[in-house]
């Protein structure tokens, strides 16, 4: 049903970025430039790496906001062999990333790390079918439930890739960066998440798709001076509706 709705006639959220907080956009923004292999482009207040159809745009904006506990959102990074896992942890480590325990066991063939505001994100080892085909930026893992991800299927018309053991996964028409939910238990929010997404409705009618995205479940938080509209998804993670 979802899938039918993305082509259908009802409204929907474009998914314009996935927004970080960060104490220097402009270096956080070269850093992960750096370990994606893109351009930075300066953007209103921040500065931006451009994506595209199938691959997540990612958005870089000054914050004085500290870093509590683990975030809800990180990078999973793909490779294609155990070299070239290797050279993308050597390549982040260069640019200023360290290594991060989280518990991980040492049988796991994911490296863990930190980027230089302690944002984690994992390189995955070579042969994960789950990701296969995903590009390097291969998935969004997000901590949350399975509601969260049915709203964001709904909320974007994407389908759901995932739906299992109250794991979900959603996943762009066009392919590329999977975005993933781990299910239960959530880690309680402490404050507003540093990572969150911009969207854009698909049309001129702002209002028409914040009314929509409440009745499938968002909660207005509040509107900036700037007109975009703050959002909480079903667990509390906050997102904009920019107008156009």
């Amino acid at each position: 049903m979802v899938l039918a709705r993305a082509y259908g006639v009802l409204m929907l959220s474009r998914l314009l970025a996935v927004t970080i907080d960060a104490h220097d956009a402009a270096r956080l923004a070269r850093f992960w430039a750096g370990v994606l292999g893109r351009e930075v482009v300066e953007d209103a207040g921040g500065a931006l790496l451009p994506g595209d159809d199938a691959q997540l745009s990612l958005r870089f904006v000054p914050s004085r906001a500290e870093k509590v506990g683990l975030n809800r959102m990180h990078f999973h990074l793909t490779s294609a062999s155990p070299e070239d896992q290797q050279h993308k942890v050597a390549t982040a480590l260069g640019l200023g990333a360290g290594h991060l325990d989280v518990g991980q066991r040492p049988e796991e063939g994911h490296v863990v790390l930190a980027d230089p505001e302690g944002n984690e994100f994992c390189v995955i080892e070579p042969g994960n079918g789950f990701l296969a085909g995903c590009g390097l930026l291969g998935e969004l893992a997000c901590d949350g439930t399975r509601e969260v991800g049915l709203f964001w299927s709904e909320a974007l018309g994407w389908p759901l890739v995932w739906d299992q053991d109250q794991e979900t996964a959603i996943q762009s028409p066009h392919g590329g960066t999977k975005v993933a939910w781990g299910g239960p238990p959530v880690a309680p929010k402490e404050g507003r998440n540093r990572q969150r997404f911009d969207l854009a409705p698909v049309g001129s009618d702002q209002q028409a798709e914040v009314d929509r995205l409440i009745s499938v479940g968002a909660t207005q938080l509040e509107v900036g001076e700037d007109g975009t509209v703050v959002l909480a998804d079903p667990d509390g993670n906050e997102f904009c509706v920019r107008g156009n």
